[in-house]
């Protein structure tokens, strides 16, 4: 059967799959990066990773701003009956989470090089200068959004992995297609 591009009632479609499987692992990666870029010693390194960082940041953004767009235009597949009512009432909660997490993280990490008096310019990819958003210069701004980035990177990440640790659950111990669900897409006939 040929599979389908729009979600299904009982599985995710193509578009939907793709995005789940490469915002996870840009996430992921940009925590790892985030902790290995300011561990360096090189510090032509460091501003290298830094760079690299910010791209992966703005990518990051936008293309959870796409998912989001994408799961508002399409149908979620039903939970199967093995999901008690506890989970049914904490998985719609817990996306929120992810989502609210996936944006305010890389909206954090943009506020904290505005306000940097650095003023480094970003250029994603060095492909395009990207503008800073209109806040004030500052060194007590720049703490802020350091420690705001830092703080919601930590809590994103125990998220992340709060989120595999449910996944890997309904997959192992449950038995159930919640995880299957979202590696296989539907199929044109479902």
């Amino acid at each position: 059967m040929q599979s389908s591009i729009t979600n299904t009632a009982t599985r995710y479609g193509w578009p939907t799959i793709i995005l789940h499987w490469l915002i996870g692992a840009i996430f992921i990666g940009q925590f790892v990066l985030g902790f290995v870029m300011v561990r360096i010693s090189s510090q032509r390194t460091s501003f290298e990773l830094i760079q690299l960082h910010k791209s992966f940041g703005f990518l990051l953004l936008g293309l959870i701003i796409l998912r989001i767009a994408w799961r508002l235009g399409n149908v979620v597949p039903t939970l199967p009956p093995s999901v008690g009512a506890l989970e049914r009432r904490a998985a719609p909660l817990a996306h929120f989470s992810l989502y609210v997490f996936q944006i305010a993280l890389p909206l954090s990490g943009w506020a904290l090089v505005s306000v940097s008096t650095l003023e480094i310019p970003t250029m994603p990819f060095n492909l395009f200068l990207m503008p800073d958003l209109p806040l004030a210069e500052s060194d007590a701004a720049e703490s802020f959004w350091s420690a705001t980035h830092w703080y919601l990177a930590y809590a994103g990440i125990a998220l992340v992995a709060l989120h595999i640790a449910a996944a890997l659950r309904h997959h192992l111990l449950l038995r159930d297609t919640v995880l299957r669900r979202i590696i296989t897409p539907s199929s044109g006939g479902e």
